[in-house]
């Protein structure tokens, strides 16, 4: 069976040449073979000197950081007057990550021929999202593509932000409890069974406690495989039902909402988000019924993209977002009071704004304190669990001194 050929797009072409002035430039391009791009280069009236592949099929995945960066530079890089096609062959060499370069050189090539710029980036929905694509269509057709992409960037800077600091209070905690159930295997498995033969010779009866922890200590030493497999397929299947399955989301988002200390970091954390996307939607100049198809997913709970399509629906029958709104029960007094202050003003995208400021900060805030709770808790958790295993195995030897 033939091994099917590789396709020219696999394959980026650095090249460096002089221009009709005797300039040194350089540059990037996408082409089946040295051949095309030096044919390429002449018919532009460059003069060839090197040429280069180099595979862009390699690297890391692209994440929404990466996004975020490649937004800012060419916001800057447009608000100084920079062309829009050298901004992407500016940003595409400066990155580290090929698979970036690979695609903002396919968006750039895109554009070269004649594609808008919001219909070259819906190309790729995995890295750009309808609220992303809209934006950018919007500040094409008002003629203030820098400002939007401006607002864009700060934006997604913000959801990167928040999204961090929510990962950053439960990852620590996890990760102890981790590590405690490492450490308390491997006293079940191999401490407890050396202090069982101590106490064996005794001829002793022996505590309760000391008979429960030696009792579980058989248990992890005959079914350790059962335990971690059960354990470890478990967590599996349920982040994958969760990944999956819409039914088991939305009862995720209403449990996680409910949660003691937490739920409360991830509601705050859903209006902030929630809040924000409206603003900057708003802003844009995107109408409000339209601006909210992308808001309900932007918040990152189900229990608020539910909200959404009922605000949705009532704002498009002619119902003030604020009254729409409160139905829903579902958002803060203080984000309707400052809802209901913008519409009255005329200046929703600004109260919004400051409402995304004032959840943001609630959210650092929470998560430090968080920080500073979880900590002792856990000290008491562990200290109370391996405490009592140790003193649970030196009671007989407590026991045989009394006596002695």
């Amino acid at each position: 069976m033939a091994t099917a050929a590789k396709k020219p797009e696999d394959f980026i072409f650095e090249w460096e040449g002089k221009d009709r002035a005797g300039k040194v430039v350089r540059g990037e391009m996408r082409a089946g073979g040295e051949a095309m791009v030096g044919a390429t280069l002449r018919r532009q009236g460059i003069l060839v000197q090197k040429v280069k592949k180099r595979r862009t099929s390699g690297g890391g995945s692209i994440k929404p950081k990466d996004i975020a960066v490649f937004t800012r530079q060419l916001a800057t890089m447009m608000k100084a007057g920079v062309p829009l096609l050298q901004s992407f062959d500016i940003v595409a060499r400066g990155s580290t990550n090929p698979r970036v370069t690979k695609l903002l050189n396919d968006i750039r090539g895109d554009v070269e021929t004649g594609t808008s710029l919001s219909a070259a980036f819906r190309k790729h929905p995995l890295y750009f999202d309808a609220l992303y694509c809209n934006l950018v269509e919007a500040g094409e057709a008002a003629g203030i593509l820098e400002t939007l992409l401006d607002r864009l960037a700060t934006y997604q800077e913000k959801t990167i932000a928040i999204k961090q600091k929510i990962k950053s209070a439960l990852t620590y905690p996890v990760a102890v409890l981790v590590v405690a159930f490492v450490v308390v295997a491997v006293i079940m498995i191999f401490v407890i069974p050396a202090f069982k033969e101590v106490f064996t010779s005794f001829g002793a009866d022996l505590p309760a406690p000391t008979l429960f922890v030696m009792g579980m200590s058989e248990i992890f030493v005959q079914y350790w495989w059962a335990i971690f497999g059960a354990i470890g397929g478990g967590v599996y299947f349920f982040l994958q039902s969760w990944k999956r399955s819409e039914v088991m989301q939305k009862r995720m988002d209403r449990l996680l909402l409910k949660m003691p200390v937490f739920g409360d970091i991830m509601y705050k954390a859903a209006v902030a988000r929630w809040t924000r996307t409206l603003s900057t939607m708003f802003a844009a100049g995107v109408p409000l019924v339209e601006a909210l198809d992308s808001v309900g997913g932007a918040a990152g709970n189900a229990v608020f993209a539910e909200a959404t399509e009922q605000v949705q629906k009532d704002v498009a029958t002619g119902t003030s977002l604020t009254n729409a709104m409160q139905t829903t029960s579902v958002f803060p007094v203080m984000v309707l009071q400052m809802s209901a202050i913008g519409e009255e003003s005329g200046a929703l995208d600004q109260m919004l704004g400051k409402a995304a400021d004032f959840y943001e900060e609630e959210v650092d805030e929470a998560v430090k304190a968080l920080s500073s709770l979880i900590e002792p808790f856990i000290i008491v958790i562990l200290g109370t669990i391996i405490g009592g295993i140790v003193v649970s195995m030196y009671l007989p030897i407590f026991k045989l001194g009394q006596v002695v």
